[in-house]
């Protein structure tokens, strides 16, 4: 799998995220923005993250996905210049 077709799982399943991948060969980083996830624990918004890709991870196609969920507001937070 590549980046982008990871970026567009996630994206497909919270169409309201912002969504950022990065990696190669099956071991990717996911930066998801998404308002929905405000008043989610930290493990509630990797469990809707994670339920789009399931089915890739289950047949092998991606092998590890480090998630970042957050508000846009956390984001706001973490990176005022951007």
């Amino acid at each position: 799998m590549t980046p982008e077709q990871v970026q567009a799982l996630i994206a497909a399943g919270l169409p309201d995220a912002q969504v950022t991948v990065s990696g190669q060969e099956g071991h990717f980083e996911a930066v998801v923005i998404c308002e929905s996830f405000a008043g989610l624990s930290r493990l509630k918004r990797e469990q809707r993250v994670n339920a789009t890709v399931r089915r890739e991870i289950t047949s092998g196609a991606l092998h590890a996905l480090s998630i970042r969920p957050m508000t846009p507001e956390e984001w706001a937070q973490k990176h005022p210049n951007a």
